[in-house]
């Protein structure tokens, strides 16, 4: 009798705590919930990322190299300024004798402006704005290579703030279900129809979904905290996803369709084929070595005092003309640096072709994949459907003492999973189409 009431007394202490600890703080201030679409999402990941960030700073960077390539094809401008004290020149009549100092002025000035203007060089200023241009597309497309990744990111925490959100759901509902079970059971204990020990199961089942539900809602914050700090938003503020999006068509494609996007979109494809360009850019900026260039350059300089006669009085002369000029030893030195530029052409177009498969790959598997999440959710939708009628006839063979409680709580874990299960495939069903089209670069 005294272990009885010691087992009571530990067992009311028991619940008293539990509940408790699951009795919702309706006194703190309940964080505010937005509702935010998957354009909303990106458009926000986007706005705010720091990657995106230094991206558009590194396209931003190749636009300047571009401009400072073309202005190579713009005149060169000096202008010079030059003072300086005349020391006394000392004049010998004869050998070195008969030392004789002329008057000449103590100070000296020197003005001139020089100016040279590129007219031939072998193509090497037209070919280095080429690939100053080149270099700025590549930027582009490494910045829109790392905005379809940034969604992938974020798409995948969304997806897993949906699911956590249908699970508190399904939690919630089986929470309601075994109350009105655990009261049906206790009426039936009062009758003598059942044990104490159906009640103390059902108490602790009721218990552990209570527990599951919290973590669920907990991790909601965690989630929701994470997605704050990378759109940019109140750190408290708990996201809700669109649910109408699990619900939306997913159409599939021929699996060559798709192939034949990736090879006209795919960013990383473009990239390769934008260094192959590159490299063969790099052949004509080497070959260019072997020519001549030519240049007009023109100068005025106004001095004093004239040099020739010492007079303190300025002097104003004037050039213009031609340079020609070609470097011999190009015959020589440059043969390896054409040949290591054809060689890298060859390296580029093997990398290229290496991009190519590895997006045959994965536009199969990421085809395959999304092909499997459609089959998987219409095979769990018909699970559910059985789960829950397998539940309601062992809870009213239950009701009828024609089976045992452990039967309704395996009727009851096995539906609660297939409910589960169902909305992850949901879920995969949209995280494996948005990954198809970034394999075919559409995201």
């Amino acid at each position: 009798m005294r272990y009885w009431m010691g087992f009571k007394l530990r067992h009311m202490f028991l619940k008293a705590s539990l509940s408790l600890l699951l009795v919702p703080l309706t006194t703190a201030a309940q964080p505010q919930v937005r509702t935010l679409s998957i354009d909303e999402l990106f458009r926000l990941g986007i706005e705010n990322s720091l990657r995106m960030q230094a991206s558009r700073i590194g396209e931003t960077l190749a636009g300047e190299r571009a401009k400072s390539a073309r202005s190579e094809r713009l005149p060169g401008l000096n202008v010079g300024l030059s003072g300086g004290y005349l020391g006394q020149p000392v004049v010998f009549q004869q050998g070195l004798t008969q030392a004789t100092r002329p008057d000449t002025p103590n100070w000296s000035n020197n003005y001139n402006i020089d100016l040279s203007q590129p007219l031939y060089e072998g193509g090497k200023i037209r070919y280095s704005i080429r690939q100053a241009d080149l270099e700025r597309q590549i930027a582009s497309l490494s910045t829109e290579n790392d905005r379809a990744e940034i969604k992938m990111l974020l798409l995948q925490q969304y997806v897993a703030l949906y699911n956590l959100y249908k699970q508190t759901e399904v939690l919630q509902q089986n929470i309601d279900e075994s109350t009105r079970r655990l009261e049906d059971i206790r009426r039936m204990r009062n009758e003598g129809l059942v044990t104490r020990n159906d009640e103390i199961r059902s108490e602790l089942q009721l218990t552990n979904d209570r527990l599951a539900l919290r973590e669920a809602r907990n991790d909601i914050c965690i989630v929701s905290q994470q997605l704050d700090v990378v759109l940019g938003l109140d750190e408290t503020l708990l996201i809700a996803p669109d649910t109408a999006l699990l619900y939306t068509a997913a159409p599939v494609e021929s699996y060559q369709r798709y192939v034949e996007r990736a090879y006209a979109n795919y960013p990383e494809l473009k990239i390769a084929r934008e260094n192959t360009s590159l490299a063969r850019n790099d052949i004509r900026i080497a070959r260019a070595n072997y020519l001549p260039t030519l240049s007009l350059h023109g100068a005025n300089t106004l001095a004093r005092p004239i040099t020739r006669t010492m007079q303190d009085t300025y002097a104003n002369n004037w050039n213009i003309g031609l340079a020609l000029s070609y470097n011999l030893s190009s015959l020589y030195r440059n043969r390896h640096r054409v040949e290591e530029a054809r060689h890298a052409v060859s390296l580029r177009e093997n990398a290229e072709q290496q991009v190519m498969q590895a997006i045959r790959v994965n536009v199969r598997r990421a085809c395959t994949k999304h092909q499997e999440a459609l089959e998987r959710v219409q095979a769990l939708m018909l699970a559910v459907r059985q789960a829950d009628e397998n539940y309601r006839i062992v809870h009213n063979r239950y009701l009828n003492q024609l089976s045992i409680l452990t039967d309704l709580l395996d009727a009851s874990r096995v539906r609660l999973e297939a409910q589960m299960q169902l909305t992850a495939a949901r879920a995969e069903v949209i995280y494996t189409y948005y990954q198809l089209l970034q394999t075919c670069g559409s995201l």
